[in-house]
Formats: structure tokens, C-alpha cells, sequence
């Protein structure tokens, strides 16, 4: 109940009206005071009137008027004469005088408070105006104790009333945030409940139906966020559907392809002036569509496998793609440059470092093939107490104004005329597996260059079952010592 809505408002509701209480409660309790002690010196001057009425009193009607004033006795003022009019013994010493022609809120405040937490029955003097011009001045003695106990019950009965005041206030609050809030909002919650039982299911999103403003508002936004992510599910699902079908057929195809690609390679053996002029280009067409298929294939997977790190020589890789690439070239007038210190190692899986360099310089080459003109392929690397950072430059034609919109995305931020863009797709998936990143530096007229970031400061994976674990590269370089 107390970590309900409802509850938590019962509670922060009763806690303000008490303070509100609170504060009535203190000039009340000085009101009562204030009352109590005129209506004692209002006793008084009627009892002293009867006294100055009467020439001869006997001393035991004298002592019954002023039990009945509830003072020891009454001096008054007339004429500036001042005049004992009823007196008897006092039992002890005045402790403190209260005048009250001149009290102002905050000292009748203050002299109640003190009263109420002084517990003992102390005699004091009041001093006031005397009713219906009685005189200039009247003054009593009389013992505090009774006005205390007039005060505490007089603040008995306003905390009482109060603490019906806020029950009945509170209960009365509660039940309109139960209507107003606390119900509206549950249907809210139902219907999100609803809705993460079966997010493709269009009939259960939202219906706005509540009157408050602000409620109705987050009803709308409930339903534009559902009604979007039911499209987003339902895109999804056709997507991977139409990715599984797509991996079939780029299986089956690769397959074909292959078998293709062999019976091509024998064309090199005819004769024919003809077929030695188109055979190059069917096979080159051929393994173009194989690394298609295969790339597609590569992507299709629902993740990449984890890398598995080792301590790899960066020139070695960088030599073995450039050799391959350096073959796809042919004849255009396309040259490679490596820039890698030697002895730099790395700490990465090879085979998938291998993959996002090929990717980078085998787009990089097509790009440049594309224009017909000549061109430079360079790989660099370089390394702080931080990072490796290995860089792809090319002086090709530099990436178009889509794939730099949506880069590193597959099938949209194709690099070159005709391509999938999963290649930049893939090589930043790799990266990023191995806790890095893939960042386009710089593209345009003057060329691309593209930047692979591997940190070194990569927490070591688990190892695999039955493989040691690797050793950070200090304790490797002591070991080597």
C-alpha cells in the first residue's frame, strides 16, 4: 500500500495538512490564552466592583469572590488612585508579569509556548484594561497552572478536529486519485502488458480513450511508438525471410558458379582469337559473382564468430592481400604500396584481419578500375601506448555522396557502381568484434582513406575449451627474454 501511487499521495497529503494544522495550531492555543486570562480579569474587576458596591464584606464571601475569579487578588486603578480591591494570601513569590494592554502576536505566541512547556504551578501577574471603563488599569495574581490546563485542552480539542479533518480530506483524495490517476493509468499498464505479450499483433495496440490531457497524450505517444515498432517487426520478419531465401540461393549459386568458373579457365586453352579476348573478362566476371555470393553468405549469418587473438605480424597479412589483389589488377595501371614498421605485430584474429583488409583494398581497386585511369593503393600502420591504427588510402575517385550517407550499412552504402556495400559492412563488423572501430578519415577527388582502430587495452577473451589462455603481451615479451 505505501509504495503505491495512491498510498504515497495518502500519506505526503496527511503530512501537509498536519503542517497546515500545525500552524493554526500555535496562534489558537495563544487565542485561548489571550481568552482565558481577559475572562479571568473580567471575573475579577466584577468581583471587585461588588467589593467596592458593599461598604463591609466578611472576609469568607470576600475569599468565595475570588475562588470564584480564580485569582489571590485584584489591585485596581481610578481616579490614578490605585486601589487593593480584594485580596488573601499569595502562596509565593510572583514569578512573572503579563501585561497585556501592550502584547503584540509574536509575544502572545512566545508567552504561550513558554507556558506549555513549563509544567510547573507558578504564580504570575496579568495586567490589563478594565471592561466598561472600570478604571485605567487592572492587575491580578493568580496561578498558572490552570491556564495551562485550559490551553492543553483547548489545543486537545483542535488537534482532534484536525485529525478528523485530515482522515475525512485524505480518504476523499485518495478515492479521486484512484478515479482520476491511479485506474487510468493501470489500463495504460494493462495495455502495454498486452501489447509485450504479442508486439506483432496490430489489434492489440492502444486505444486513447482517457479524458485527462496529459494522460491522453501519453496514450497517443503509446500508440505511435507501438504502432511503429509493429511495422518495424513485421519489416523485420519479411527481411529475414527474404535473408534466408537470398543465402539459399547465393549457396546454391556459389556452387554453380564454381563449377562455371572451372570450365572457364579451360578457355585459355582454345585457340580462338575470340575466346582468348572474352574468356579473361567471363572469368573475372565469374569470380566477381562468386565474392558476391560469398559475401552475401558472410553477412547472412546471424553474428560473426568471436575473434580468436593472437599476436599476428601485421606486414605478413598486409603482403598476402596486396599479392592477391596485386594478380586482380591484371594489367590496369594500378600500384600498391605497404608502409608497415617491421616487426609490428598486432593482437588480433588473422583470418579476420585478413577479411577487412581485403575488403578495403579490394574496394579501393575496384574504384579506381572503374575510372579508367591509374591510380595508388597504400597501406600504413602505426601504434601508441593506446592503439594499433592501420590505414587504407587510395587515390581513387573518392566514396559517393549515398555511401557516405549511409555507410557501413549493407546495400545502401555501396562504394562502387553496381555494389552491395557489404564488404564496408562486414569489415566494420569484424572491427568492432575486436573492440575497435572502422572510421572513414577523409574522401573526395584526391581519394579515400579509410582507418582501423584495434586497442590495446582490450580485456583478453575467454578461451576456448581446451585452449590455453593467451598472455598479455608484457608477459609474453618477458617470456620471449
Amino acid at each position: 500500500m505505501l509504495n503505491s501511487l495512491s498510498g504515497r499521495f495518502l500519506i505526503l497529503t496527511a503530512a501537509f495538512v498536519v503542517l497546515a494544522q500545525v500552524l493554526i495550531l500555535v496562534p489558537s492555543v495563544a487565542r485561548s490564552r489571550l481568552d482565558y486570562l481577559e475572562l479571568r480579569l473580567e471575573a475579577a474587576q466584577i468581583a471587585s466592583l461588588a467589593k467596592i458596591a458593599s461598604d463591609e464584606l466578611d472576609e469568607d464571601l470576600e475569599m468565595e469572590l475570588l475562588r470564584n475569579a480564580g485569582v489571590f487578588n485584584v489591585v485596581l486603578r481610578r481616579d490614578e488612585v490605585r486601589e487593593l480591591a480584594l485580596s488573601s494570601d499569595v502562596p509565593g513569590e510572583v514569578w512573572a508579569t503579563y501585561d497585556l494592554r501592550d502584547s503584540t502576536p509574536m509575544t502572545l505566541i512566545r508567552d504561550a509556548v513558554a507556558t506549555l512547556v513549563d509544567p510547573e504551578d507558578r504564580i504570575i501577574r496579568v495586567i490589563g484594561d478594565p471592561v466598561q471603563a472600570g478604571g485605567s488599569r487592572i492587575e491580578v495574581t493568580m496561578r498558572q497552572a490552570p491556564l495551562r490546563d485550559a490551553m492543553l485542552a483547548d489545543g486537545a480539542r483542535v488537534l482532534t478536529l484536525s485529525a478528523v479533518i485530515v482522515g475525512l480530506v485524505a480518504a476523499l483524495l485518495v478515492l479521486a486519485v484512484r478515479v482520476l490517476l491511479v485506474r487510468p493509468i493501470g489500463r495504460v499498464v494493462e495495455a502495454m502488458r498486452d501489447y509485450a505479450a504479442a508486439p506483432e499483433d496490430a489489434r492489440r495496440i492502444i486505444v486513447p480513450r482517457a479524458g485527462a490531457t496529459e494522460l491522453r497524450e501519453a496514450e497517443e505517444a503509446l500508440r505511435l511508438l507501438q504502432t511503429q515498432l509493429t511495422g518495424s517487426l513485421r519489416q523485420k520478419d519479411r527481411l529475414a525471410s527474404l535473408g534466408g531465401a537470398v543465402a539459399k540461393v547465393s549457396h546454391d549459386l556459389r556452387n554453380i558458379l564454381a563449377s562455371a568458373q572451372l570450365f572457364a579457365d579451360r578457355l585459355e586453352e582454345v585457340d580462338d582469337p575470340t575466346v582468348r579476348r572474352l574468356g579473361p573478362k567471363i572469368v573475372a566476371s565469374l569470380a566477381r559473382a562468386i565474392s558476391l555470393c560469398e559475401s552475401t553468405l558472410a553477412f547472412g549469418r546471424v553474428e560473426e564468430p568471436p575473434p580468436r587473438l593472437t599476436r599476428v605480424a601485421l606486414a605478413a597479412v598486409v603482403a598476402e592481400v596486396i599479392d592477391g589483389e596485386r594478380l586482380a589488377a591484371g594489367e590496369a595501371d594500378i600500384s600498391f604500396a605497404e608502409d608497415v614498421p617491421k616487426g609490428m605485430t598486432v593482437r588480433a584474429d588473422g583470418e579476420q584481419l585478413y577479411r577487412v583488409l581485403l575488403n578495403l583494398v579490394r574496394n579501393a581497386r575496384q574504384a579506381i578500375a572503374a575510372t579508367g585511369r591509374g591510380g595508388e593503393i597504400g597501406i600504413g600502420a602505426e601504434e601508441d601506448e593506446d592503439e594499433w591504427r592501420v590505414t587504407v588510402t587510395d587515390t581513387g575517385p573518392g566514396l559517393p555522396p549515398r555511401a557516405r550517407e549511409f555507410l557501413f550499412r549493407p546495400f545502401q552504402g555501396a562504394a562502387t557502381k553496381g555494389g552491395t556495400g557489404l564488404g564496408l559492412a562486414i569489415a566494420a563488423e569484424l572491427v568492432r568484434g575486436h573492440g575497435g572501430r572502422l572510421a572513414l578519415r577523409r574522401t573526395g577527388p584526391e581519394g579515400t582513406a579509410f582507418a582501423i582502430h584495434l586497442p590495446k587495452g582490450l580485456v583478453t577473451p575467454a578461451p576456448l575449451p581446451g585452449e590455453a589462455p593467451e598472455e598479455p603481451p608484457e608477459a609474453a615479451s618477458r617470456a620471449a627474454e
